[in-house]
């Protein structure tokens, strides 16, 4: 009975929003609150938000939630962070300077002087990051060369888990998935990386206590309780980075099982037992606290989807337009009658870690029309993240099934290209709030709802209806692979 129920927090606070959910123990939603995050822009390289921001728009969303559900019966809660985020305090806990977003790109002059400074492979070892602008590291190098004084009053260096954590129990703690963006940490030691923050000359001290996903980190104190509606002493328990909340959130914690986020960024990816390394991914912790995960991102998405709707077709809200498209594209065929795409808008992480890298199509005769660029730019989105479950595959990690999410999800039409392109079943997730359920799996666990993660997951995540592969397609998919994977070498250096 719902007035008997009891339920764990998720709290998602993401690059444009925070979301509050409330979860039963059958991973129910029953209650919701939301806030908006500002970006401010103020030099094309610079990304940035005021740090109070994210706790006022925490404490609006757990507001609206705590009208909805008593706040006796929250057993417990869990944040989910925008990732590659950091801001720096000072000793009275006020933010020194606007935090830094994972979009920022003031430091990318720092990014190859860093990679010799301590090895580009020395760097990937440690981190499980090949060298690129995204994570904190690099704007940390940044600061050391541009504003050292800053850097040297700061007296904590926090990700947006341990700042809202500080807010919620008085003490900043992060987890190993809020540390493992930063660049910083030691994916395999589980510790800040003393190699690297010496390096830095940034004292560990700087740095909260990383803590294993679920373990409890602190309760709610009365101000908060005051500021947010939730009850004195709620326990406070440690999730972590977005992606790796998501992942969670889809029950890809264990062998087998690939994930694939079709939204803005296209991130998926894989679990494995041990820390490989690759330039086809980053190397993760596992949001389970076992394991890794093996994670595919291409920054450009379904924002690149977008973008060529809303430049080329008149609009990508229409849902005239876009059923237009998916019919029309559906009855193309594979490789969309010779127009391959290269959709790096926004430059390119795995493979090939080049953010000056550019979007481009080519192959285009009088017969092309705009389902023949969609189709296109679904297909090469589709057969990055593929190329990378085959570069898995070469180190003995191997997918037999993909869960989907995302609004990109919501296409039959990407769906049946993902089964297709990659030989395997593939299942819509129906947890489309991946990162809040994450979020709220790792409260569960830790307030003793389940055993394990894996019995948590197997009791909070929900799957809907499977595609499944034409396997007589096979060998038109590897050889559209073959041509789409060899447009960024042939193109390299011409735009």
């Amino acid at each position: 009975m719902q007035d008997r129920e009891h339920y764990v927090v998720g709290i998602d606070s993401s690059t444009q929003s925070v979301k509050a959910i409330a979860w039963t123990m059958d991973g129910t939603p029953r209650a919701e609150g939301r806030a908006p995050h500002v970006i401010k822009t103020p030099h094309p390289l610079k990304a940035e938000q005021n740090a109070d921001d994210w706790w006022t728009a925490a404490t609006d969303a757990l507001k609206s939630l705590t009208r909805q559900v008593a706040a006796e019966r929250i057993d417990g809660i869990a944040i989910s962070n925008q990732r590659e985020t950091m801001v720096l305090l000072d000793a009275e806990g006020r933010a020194l300077a606007p935090a830094t977003l994972w979009l920022d790109r003031r430091a990318a002059e720092m990014v190859p002087l860093l990679a010799r400074e301590l090895g580009g492979e020395r760097i990937h070892a440690i981190s499980g990051k090949p060298v690129d602008v995204i994570p904190c590291v690099y704007r940390l190098r940044h600061l050391r060369e541009t504003d050292p004084a800053l850097l040297d009053k700061a007296a904590q260096i926090l990700s947006v888990h341990d700042f809202l954590v500080r807010k919620l129990t008085g003490n900043a703690a992060a987890s190993w998935t809020s540390g493992d963006p930063f660049g910083i940490f030691d994916i395999e030691k589980k510790v800040w990386s003393h190699e690297i923050l010496d390096h830095l000359g940034i004292p560990p001290t700087k740095l909260p206590h990383a803590h294993r996903p679920g373990s409890f980190i602190g309760s709610v104190t009365a101000d908060a309780a005051s500021a947010t509606g939730l009850r004195i002493g709620t326990p406070v328990y440690a999730a972590g980075g977005d992606g790796h909340c998501a992942a969670l959130g889809v029950g890809a914690i264990s062998s087998g099982i690939a994930y694939l986020n079709l939204g803005t960024a296209v991130v998926g990816g894989l679990w494995s037992p041990t820390a490989e390394l690759s330039r086809y991914w980053r190397t993760l912790t596992s949001p389970s606290g076992e394991g890794y995960l093996l994670e595919n991102c291409q920054r450009g998405g379904a924002y690149f989807i977008n973008w060529l709707l809303e430049t080329f077709a008149g609009s990508r809200s229409s849902a005239e337009i876009f059923g237009k498209l998916e019919a029309e594209a559906r009855g193309l065929p594979i490789g969309s009658g010779g127009v391959t795409v290269s959709t790096y808008l926004l430059g390119c992480m795995d493979p090939h870690w080049d953010m000056t890298a550019r979007a481009a199509f080519v192959g285009m005769g009088p017969e092309t029309g705009m389902s023949h660029l969609y189709r296109a730019s679904i297909e090469a989105i589709t057969l990055e993240f593929v190329r990378s479950l085959e570069q898995m595959r070469t180190v003995g990690i191997e997918a037999d099934r993909i869960f989907v999410i995302g609004g990109g999800a919501e296409s039959s039409l990407w769906r049946q290209i993902v089964a297709d392109a990659s030989g395997l079943p593939v299942i819509r997730s129906l947890s489309n709030q991946a990162s809040a359920l994450g979020a709220g799996i790792s409260a569960a666990v830790g307030h003793g709802w389940y055993e394990n993660f894996a019995a948590a997951a197997r009791a909070m995540t929900r799957l809907a209806e499977q595609v499944d592969p034409d396997l007589h397609t096979r060998d038109d998919w590897r050889a559209l692979s073959a041509r789409q994977g060899g447009l960024y070498p042939a193109l390299h250096g011409v735009i």
